[in-house]
This record gives C-alpha cells, sequence and structure tokens, in this order.
C-alpha cells in the first residue's frame, strides 16, 4: 500500500470522513440550495450551539464550506456550500414551485440578473423584487447583462409580486432579514452586492455566481403542476 498518497487523495478522503456523520451531512444538505447563518441550520436540524460549532469547524477544515459575514447586520454570519468540492450531490427536481421570485434589496442588479438567469435555465416561471425598489436597474447590471445576452426587467416592490405558493430566493443578507415572516419556506443566496465595489468586474463576478447557482437550483425544482415521468 501507497504511504504517500497524492494530496488530491488526502483533500478527498477528509472530505468524506467529514461527510461520514449525520449531522454534518445534514448541514451539507441544508446548504446544498442556499446559504444560511449557524443559528438558522442549529434551530432547523435541533442542534445545541456547541455541537453545531464543533460540525461546522470540521466541515470548515474539510474545504467543504465557507463562512461570510452578513452585508445587514455585521454581528451574523452566514454558511455557504464549497459546490466545487461536491459537485456530484446536486439534487434532481426535490421540490415543486409554481413561480420563483427572486429578492433583493433595490432590485436593481443581484434579482434582475438571477431572474434572467433562471429564465434561460428553467421552464418554471420567475419574477424578481426588492424590498426597497430602486427606480431604475443599475447601468452596470444592465451592461453585465447585455454582455451575455440576458434582458432585465422593470424594478418591483416585493408586496407587489409575491404570491403565497412562490418559492423565493433571497439573494442578499438584507432582503433575507428583511422578509421576516413573509416567503418563511425561503432559500437564501449570500451574494455580495456588487453596487458597493461598483466596477463592471464586480457586477460580472455577482453574474457568474448567480449563474452557478442557478444552474444548481434549476433541476431541482420543477413546475407544482408538473409530474415525473
Amino acid at each position: 500500500m501507497n504511504s504517500e498518497w497524492s494530496s488530491a487523495t488526502v483533500d478527498r478522503a477528509r472530505r468524506h470522513a467529514a461527510l461520514g456523520e449525520p449531522a454534518r451531512l445534514a448541514i451539507v444538505d441544508r446548504l446544498l440550495l442556499g446559504d444560511s447563518s449557524p443559528g438558522e441550520i442549529g434551530r432547523a436540524l435541533g442542534l445545541p450551539s456547541n455541537l453545531l460549532a464543533h460540525h461546522v469547524k470540521l466541515l470548515e477544515q474539510a474545504g467543504l464550506v465557507d463562512r461570510s459575514r452578513s452585508e445587514g447586520d455585521r454581528r451574523r454570519s452566514y454558511l455557504r456550500l464549497r459546490t466545487r468540492a461536491l459537485a456530484d450531490l446536486v439534487p434532481a427536481r426535490v421540490r415543486g414551485a409554481p413561480r420563483v421570485v427572486f429578492v433583493c434589496t433595490h432590485n436593481s442588479a443581484r434579482s434582475q440578473l438571477a431572474a434572467a438567469l433562471w429564465m434561460r435555465r428553467s421552464a418554471v416561471p420567475t419574477a424578481s423584487a426588492g424590498t426597497e425598489p430602486a427606480g431604475r436597474v443599475h447601468p452596470l447590471a444592465a451592461a453585465a447583462a447585455r454582455g451575455h445576452g440576458l434582458s432585465l426587467s422593470h424594478t418591483a416592490h416585493v408586496d407587489d409580486v409575491l404570491l403565497p405558493d412562490d418559492l423565493v430566493v433571497a439573494v442578499c443578507d438584507n432582503a433575507h432579514e428583511r422578509l421576516g415572516s413573509r416567503a418563511t419556506d425561503r432559500l437564501h443566496w449570500s451574494v455580495p452586492d456588487p453596487a458597493r465595489v461598483g466596477t463592471r468586474a464586480a457586477f460580472d463576478h455577482a453574474l457568474r455566481d448567480l449563474a452557478d447557482r442557478v444552474d444548481r437550483l434549476a433541476p431541482a425544482v420543477h413546475h407544482s403542476g408538473e409530474t415525473d415521468a
């Protein structure tokens, strides 16, 4: 037996070992389609904070999870799955929805781009909205969209868009935190606000991040009136 395994093999073994515990696998399942704060995961899985911290630390050490500070409330942090380490774990058709609605604060960049990407990737209807919508789409978001052949819509307030059965995806921390009891069964994508940087590169990076997430989510959502073959 080879006693000097390659670093790639050692890394894979570390990831497999991290996933070999039910609680850690449940955390990964929770993060597969959206980001969550440790508190949200603890409440959802019924894990005490000390035990949750232990499992999250091992997942971070195995390169499976990243942590970032909330752009809304700096006291909060969000966990994000490093999907390249789990490329073969994307679920198929795990939930139904009549429509997918992407929500951010101003509905001027991230939610607009996400909805446009969704239209290209899925037949499930989509819309976007903001908790504090701006008067127009950000010019750099429009430019990034044009560069990828995407078309963006007009801004709208979340209260004028959401319907009871929509699958809501909050694509910014502020929106996720401000939605509160509205759309409690929602997903959260902690995508940094490109407008804070204000460069074309930042908007292109946000678009790539959203495209990766849309590519993961789209196969997992089917129209609620659709039946599997």
